[in-house]
This record gives C-alpha cells, structure tokens and sequence, in this order.
C-alpha cells in the first residue's frame, strides 16, 4: 500500500508522528497502549438518560468551560467510557476547557440494558439520542465528535445518513473499520485471534445475560465474531444474516455523503482494521474528509514520542477554526 499520510489531506492537520523507537510493530502499539500504559484521571459525572424505545444510556461527563464546545466520544466494540483512549481524550480536552461526554453502549455501562437489543456497528439511532440531550442540555454548545474503531464506523454512518443536518460541526473517525466482513474475516487470522479470543469472551458473557433476560434470543454455537454476528447481531437486529449487517453498515458506503468535516486517523499498521480496506478514491474526492495516515502505530494505539500524540492531535483539529 502506497499512501503518503498528507497525499489526500483537504484541511491542514499536524501529521507528524513519531513512534516510540520501542514500539517496533502494530501489535506492541495496541496491546501495550491497551493493556499496560497510564490512563489519566479525569473528574466524570455519570448520568443515565432515557432512550425512546424505554431503555436506557449511560453517560460520563467531564466539564469543562461554559462557553467552548462539547465534544461527544464513542467507544469501540466490547469498550466503554472507562476505556485508556477515552479517558485520556476526556483529560486532554478538559485541559483545553472542553466538555467531553462519553457515551456506553447499551450493555456496556455498569449493567446491562432492559431491552432485547444491544449495540452494534451501524447502531446510530443512540447517536443521536445523544445528540439530542446534548442540545438540550447544553444549548448554544457547538457539538464536536470523536469515534474510536466500532465507534468511528457508526459515527460516519451517522453523518452520512443526514449529511447537511447532522448536530456535529466537526467530527474524528480514529481506526474505523471500513469493510465489517473483511474486518470480521480478518481477525480469524494469525495474532489477530487473541484479539478476537478477547472480543468473544466477554460477548458470550453479555449475551448470557441478556438471554436470562429474553429467552427467546438465539443461541449461539459458533466460535468467531462472524458467527456471533450472524447467529446473534444479525437477527437481533432486524438483519437477515451477518453479510446483511455488514453491507447495511460497513463506512465504506458513508463516506462519500459525509457533508461536515472529518478527520480520520489511521495506522498502515493496523492488523485489526488495516487500512488498506479504506476506500480511497471516495475519500480522496470527498472535499470534506481530511486524513492522516501514518507509517507506524497500532489500533486506536499510537505510543508516540514525545507522549501524547494522538489527543493533542484530535484536540489541535478539532479547535482549528
């Protein structure tokens, strides 16, 4: 793959970054950025809100200055607001006087939700569940955006799906997966599947739960997220099989009525969501997507030298004039 980080930029964006000298692969930017690096604290105040269908989000809060934006963040597949990205995105932009707002996934907060469905990668009816309590809570805020991974591919399918309207004045997609059925494929193979070990295990933990609460939901006898999303993601949620799902909501067919600036940020070393899978010439022609591709960096982990890189770098974008 051939793509230079600044060869399809639209908007100026710092692109420099530089690896830790250490972090030799994808791999070690992900796990170790996941598993063993700091996350910082930040002050959060939880608050649950209703949904229209009478369920429920839970939310975590950091405030910041009255008169700056909020900024919405939104977690990846099996995450939550406690995540290292999320709350170290929160601190970063408290520091910049932002309010943040970080949204769980239904049955991914402190328990589990109260209706048959869960959460998923095109799921954006929450979004904008969100997004209206944010209007209304925070009148007159402009609303900025942030996904990570699952999270990113949902929030450009939000804003392709209404283009123009959308509440968001500028948005950041970190790691999205472009292509869900290679992406889903993709993670049988190789070092990949200790990823997937982990996606999986804690899947068949919620669905257990979930089926305590609905028997009638399916059961599920596969061993990959392909499968559970076939047997389970799928018919949950009105889809007639996992090729369905991953048609109906993959980014890749968003990206091209995106109509409020975006900036992605994604790894050429990304094995979980590779960026060869983007599409390219869509985003290129789109004169409102802005991109930084860089050499090295793992999924949604960048270990960068000096630290910091990521944050400052989404916070740098997104407060550009």
């Amino acid at each position: 793959m051939s793509v230079d980080t600044h060869s399809i930029s639209k908007t100026p964006v710092k692109a420099t970054f530089k690896s830790a000298k250490w972090a030799f692969n994808g791999h070690v930017h992900t796990v170790v950025s996941s598993q063993f690096l700091p996350i910082t604290e930040v002050d959060c105040t939880r608050v649950e809100i209703p949904t229209p269908d009478e369920d429920f989000l839970e939310l975590d809060i950091a405030n910041g200055d009255v008169d700056k934006p909020i900024v919405a963040i939104f977690h990846g597949l099996e995450g939550s607001s406690e995540r290292f990205y999320v709350r170290n995105l929160m601190a970063e932009l408290k520091l910049h006087g932002l309010t943040s707002v970080a949204m769980n996934f239904r049955g991914c907060g402190s328990r589990i939700n109260e209706k048959p469905r869960f959460y998923h990668s095109g799921e954006t009816s929450d979004y904008f569940t969100l997004f209206d309590w944010i209007q209304h809570n925070y009148p007159d805020r402009r609303i900025y955006a942030v996904g990570f991974s699952l999270g990113a591919n949902a929030l450009v399918k939000s804003l392709g799906e209404v283009q123009v309207n959308h509440p968001v004045t500028k948005a950041v997609a970190v790691s999205p997966p472009y292509d869900l059925k290679r992406g889903s494929i993709n993670l049988q193979k190789g070092f990949n599947r200790i990823y997937e070990f982990r996606f999986m295990r804690t899947l068949r933990k919620k669905l257990e739960l979930k089926r305590a609460q609905f028997p009638s939901i399916p059961d599920f006898t596969g061993s990959t997220l392909y499968d559970f999303d076939d047997q389970i993601t799928a018919p949950v949620h009105g889809f007639n099989n996992a090729d369905h799902y991953y048609e109906s909501c993959s980014s890749k067919g968003f990206l091209g009525d995106v109509k409020k600036p975006l900036l992605i940020i994604h790894s050429k070393q990304d094995t979980l969501t590779p960026l060869e899978y983007a599409p390219f010439s869509v985003i290129e022609s789109n004169p409102n997507i802005s991109t930084i591709f860089t050499e090295r960096g793992g999924h949604v982990g960048f270990i960068s030298s000096p630290r910091n890189w990521l944050n400052q770098t989404i916070v740098e974008w997104l407060m550009q004039h």
